[in-house]
């Protein structure tokens, strides 16, 4: 089975992978596709010299890529069109667009893989650590991507509706509510789509709603956090101190502090311990 995240953004993720590696690497043709039910389908390509590769779909264990998937690991032909240890399905598409060397790696996302990176040249070319590089980068920079988007659509199939929870939280599982919260802040910091930002964005009000239902319905404070405030004040409110909510967040410790500091004024709150407990009531935080 493909990502579970819709294949318009799959398409943009590569995209954007195989332009960043064609401005990279010595290769003057770049191409890559995501696995969908056992077989790759080409969807970028930079540098081609015709439309040989358009509509091309690479199946598991055939030619160099499918080889590449099936072991896991990078595979070269440095003379495909005479290379032996693999099939050769593909030879019109690839030697018609002219290439002589063919460079694949998988993209591999906890042990399966996804999808594959090709480079190539129009002739022999040797393939050093050097120029392998960029594309590795290329590779593992999808698979992270991948990596992130599937614990993003593995906790929200977890989420329990508003409608769905229980008549009270007891301590221990409120304490598990504000700790997803806050890991849920962390995640959509480091994502790059805007539209499993947007739903990460709903998830969270959703949890800080059922915090909220427990409680005494709120304040009705009109306060507005920034993102990154929001992100701060999550981490103290599981007791991290200013380090350890940089570590979590990427940030220095003294952005840390300034990002507590405007919080804690907006909120009108002289520790971070009540500015915790009145962004609880506004329900900003769970």
């Amino acid at each position: 089975m493909g990502s579970p995240v819709d294949t318009d953004s799959d398409a943009q993720l590569v995209s954007r992978a195989v332009t960043d590696l064609a401005r990279q690497t010595r290769f003057p043709i770049v191409f890559a596709g995501l696995e969908t039910a056992g077989a790759v389908p080409i969807t970028a390509v930079a540098g081609a010299r015709t439309h040989n590769l358009d509509g091309l779909v690479v199946h598991q264990g055939r030619g160099l890529g499918g080889a590449a998937m099936i072991e896991k690991r990078p595979r070269l032909a440095l003379d495909y069109r005479t290379a032996r240890s693999i099939t050769h399905d593909y030879d019109r598409v690839i030697l018609g667009e002219g290439i002589a060397t063919l460079f694949a790696v998988p993209i591999v996302v906890a042990g399966r893989s996804r999808g594959i990176v090709y480079c190539g040249s129009w002739s022999q070319a040797p393939v050093g650590d050097l120029v392998a590089r960029p594309a590795f980068r290329a590779a593992d920079s999808i698979a992270t991507e991948l990596r992130v988007r599937d614990e993003v659509e593995r906790r929200l199939r977890s989420m329990t509706p508003p409608e769905a929870a229980p008549p009270a939280l007891s301590p221990s599982a409120q304490e598990d509510l504000r700790e997803s919260f806050a890991e849920l802040r962390s995640i959509a910091a480091s994502m790059s789509d805007a539209a499993l930002r947007q739903r990460l964005a709903a998830v969270e009000a959703r949890l800080a709603s059922i915090s909220r239902e427990e409680g005494d319905g709120g304040e009705g404070l009109d306060v507005r956090l920034s993102p990154r405030e929001l992100d701060v004040l999550a981490c103290c409110a599981l007791g991290a101190t200013n380090a350890e909510i940089g570590a979590q967040l990427s940030l220095r410790e003294g952005t840390v502090k300034s990002y507590l500091q405007s919080a804690m004024s907006k909120l009108d709150a002289s520790t971070r311990h009540a500015a915790v407990a009145k962004a609880r009531r506004a329900g900003l935080l769970p």
